[in-house]
Order: C-alpha cells, then structure tokens, then sequence
C-alpha cells in the first residue's frame, strides 16, 4: 500500500546556515510579490482597457496564472528584478511562484463555484516580518546522510538535525521509502525540515479483529470510548494561560512595530515576542503529541471505529467554551483516526451531524426532546436507565456500525434527527440515509478523503 507521508525532523543551524535559509525564504518572497504585482497589473490594465470600449481581442495580452507560466514570465525579468538571483538556488523562486500560483486557482475556483467551504481571498503580498520563513525543494541533492544525523539540500549543504532520522533512512534503505521533497520552515523559533516521502507501508491488523467502538468527543473527558475507558483532557492551554499572559504583558511593555509611522520594533520586542511564541509552540506540540498517542492506540487496537461528524465552526461560536474546544481538538482526532485506519486495516464510520448520539437512549432507544448541555447524566423516563451522557453517546455511536453498512441497497427506514428539535415530543421528520451532504455520513477511504457513498441502513 503506497500512501504520502511526511517526516518532520528539528534542525541544529549555525549563524551562517540560518543566514542562507533566510535569503531563501526571502528570495521566494520576492519572486512570489514580483509575480503577484504582475497579475494584478495585467488584470487592472484589461479592466480599464474593457471600459474603454477595447475589443477583447485587443486587450493586453493576459498573464498565465499556472507555475509554467508565472515562471517563464519570472526568468525573462529576473536579472534586472532580482540581480542576486545566483546566489541562492532555483527552488527558492519556485516556491514562491507555486504558491503564489495556488492561491490564485483557489481565488478562481472559489469564485465560479468549483471551490466548497468558505470563499476565498485574493492574494496579498507577503511581508518580511509578518510571513514565516519557508522555502521548498522539488529537485536536486535531498538525501539523508548515512549518519543518519544530517540531511543534505540544494545549495545549503549539510544540515545538522537535532535527533536522529533513522526511521526514514532504515526505509530509505530498504527501498520502500522515496523522497519527494524537502520543506525548511521556521517554526516557533526553530528550523524544522518536512520530508515528503513515498512510502510501500504494509497493512496491519488491528489488534481486536471485528471489534466495535464508539468514540465521543468533549471537554470534559477529550474522549470517551463505548467501553468504559474514560481519556482525560489534558487541557494544555489551560495550563499554559498564567505564564501566555505575563509573557503578553511584558511585551505589550515594549516598543512594539507601528505600520503607520513605519516604526520598527525594538530589539527587547523581537526577544519578548519570541518568548511569548516559544510559549505557543510548547502548547501546540504537547496537544500534537497527546493526540497523536490517543488515535495510535485507538486505531491500532479497533477494527471498526465511529466518530460524530461535528461542526466545529458552530461550537467555537460560544465564546464560553470557544477556547476550550479549540484547545482540545476535535477535528484533529478524526483526521488522524482517517488515515490510521486505514494504515492498520480498520474502518473508520462518520455518523450523521444531526443524529442524537446524545438524547438517544442506550438501552430502549427512546429519543429526548430537549438535553441541556449542564445535563451530565442521561436518565430515562422510558426504561429508568441513568448513565453518563458522554458514555451513552459513545454507546449509541457504537450501536450505529451494526446498523448501518455501505452496501448502497435503496432507501430504508429513517434514521436520525432533522436539524432543529422541536420542544413538544419525538422529532416526526427524519432523514432519509441519501438526503445527507456527501462528507458527513460514510465511510473514509485511505489518506483522510471522503468517500461519495453514504451510510444505509442493513437489511
């Protein structure tokens, strides 16, 4: 089984090597305001040549907006624009114009339509102190070194690593592994270099073949299984607040930058600010690393696992759990789970946004017409079964992997809620398996994608 993967590895510079990944970064800067002031020129030009009365076809001649055509346009101009352009490699320019050319396929897209989610902007220039130093390489000299402790690129040489990349280099070794590029990115004051590999993975086997589980996200607990277990959440950020916020009260001490006088920041600033985003990064990786070890266990131990598919966007509207919710990460959990699964020969089910996990009894399947959010014990009125919430929900998400498959077979009896529940009894309107949007009912196949076969019920 072949899948894209990526190998991320810390990064010992000396002053010298993090001065070339500077004017690498700041070359694909460069190249990347170049070709967008180019565009935006072109297209200002052909609008006020429109409302003259032009004739299309004697308009300006249009700029490609791909990388073959931003590029080609970027080499005929290069030695006045940029002189230097020697000096660092190739791939510095390209990572620009590629982004550059990205961004405008997505502001295209998702103006006719052909983009879902939100809409997109159009580019903007890339500042120097605002845009965080990265630079990309496709071609030449990307290897690991045979100590396994340095890492070879284009035009920078040998790069020490600040720990060993033995699991990439023992496939790289074997022939299952294939270097496709390389990503330098300065990231919470530290260079990382990201490897994206080929890899011939072989499938594994989950640990309990044929086992079921459901697994319900919150705040409270960060996941509650349908067997009992009980995940705390660690609530990093939470116990990162106190030192966040004297970090930020120093800093807001300091002369910070000012965009309209043009002021520059000050050096105890700079420190300050790096200190406060060292803070930011521990968090991050400490919430990266607890998730990570959860959907391992889980996806390695499970063949049949079963998540909500939640709205997110939604729930970080209530701006007295917004922090606690984006602090536990959600939509982390399921895609990570999506792409494990598949790694290890599991089955990962999303159930309907609108099914009541929640308001659903475990034991007779009764539905609640209301269930507030301060109610942590499910009690019910039908069959007197008093559980946890979280543990019902996780139960009942459970119970959905036997009742549905993805045989496809025609429409069956409803299952779920409509939307909105109404105050007086049972919900009379239910969904139909086929009148779900593709993405939130169905199966996952490998690499996270969602498949466009919904959920029906079994026969």
């Amino acid at each position: 089984m072949k899948t894209i993967q990526a190998y991320r590895f810390a990064l010992d510079l000396t002053a010298g090597q993090e001065r070339d990944m500077l004017a690498h970064a700041g070359a694909a800067r460069v190249a990347h305001n170049w070709a967008l002031a180019k565009v935006k020129a072109v297209m200002d030009q052909r609008a006020a040549e429109r409302s003259y009365g032009v004739a299309e076809e004697h308009l300006t001649p249009s700029l490609s907006w791909s990388l073959a055509g931003l590029r080609k346009a970027w080499n005929a101009t290069k030695p006045e624009v940029a002189p230097w352009w020697p000096e660092v490699s190739k791939e510095a320019f390209n990572t620009g114009l590629d982004a550059l050319a990205r961004a405008l396929k997505n502001w295209a897209d998702s103006r006719n339509g052909k983009r879902a989610g939100r809409p997109v902007g159009f580019p903007r220039f890339r500042s120097r102190r605002r845009t965080t130093p990265s630079v990309r390489f496709t071609t030449g000299a990307i290897r690991v070194a045979p100590d396994r402790m340095h890492v070879v690129l284009p035009r920078l040489g040998s790069l020490k690593l600040h720990e060993s990349a033995r699991k990439l280099a023992r496939r790289l070794d074997n022939g299952t592994a294939r270097i496709m590029s390389a990503t330098v990115r300065l990231d919470g004051g530290r260079w990382h270099v990201s490897f994206t590999v080929e890899v011939d993975r072989v499938e594994g086997t989950p640990a309990r073949p044929g086992s079921v589980v459901g697994v319900d996200v919150g705040i409270k607990h960060l996941a509650v299984l349908s067997t009992g277990e009980l995940v705390d959440n660690p609530r990093h950020l939470v116990a990162a607040q106190q030192r966040m916020r004297s970090l930020g009260r120093a800093l807001s001490r300091k002369t910070g930058p000012d965009r309209r006088s043009g002021r520059r920041p000050s050096k105890r600033w700079e420190r300050a600010a790096t200190r406060l985003g060292r803070a930011h990064t521990r968090v991050a990786n400490l919430r990266r690393d607890g998730l990570h070890k959860l959907t391992t266990r889980i996806a390695t131990t499970y063949d049949t696992i079963v998540v909500e598919d939640l709205n997110v966007t939604g729930m970080l509207a209530n701006r007295q759990l917004a922090r606690h919710i984006a602090d536990a990460g959600f939509a982390e959990i399921r895609r990570q789970l999506a792409y494990k699964t598949v790694w290890n020969g599991g089955r990962l089910l999303i159930a309907d946004r609108w099914y009541p996990s929640s308001k659903t009894c475990s034991g007779c399947g009764a539905v609640k017409t209301k269930l507030a959010l301060h109610e942590r014990e499910y009690a019910c009125k039908a069959c007197g079964l008093v559980i946890d919430r979280d543990c019902n929900a996780s139960l009942n998400l459970a119970t959905l992997a036997a009742t549905f498959d993805t045989a496809g077979s025609g429409p069956v009896a409803a299952r779920g809620a409509d939307q909105k529940t109404r105050v007086r009894g049972q919900v009379a309107t239910k969904r139909e398996p086929g009148t779900t949007s593709v993405g939130q009912t169905g199966t996952v196949p490998p690499q996270g994608g969602t498949t466009k076969r919904v959920l029906t019920a079994a026969h």
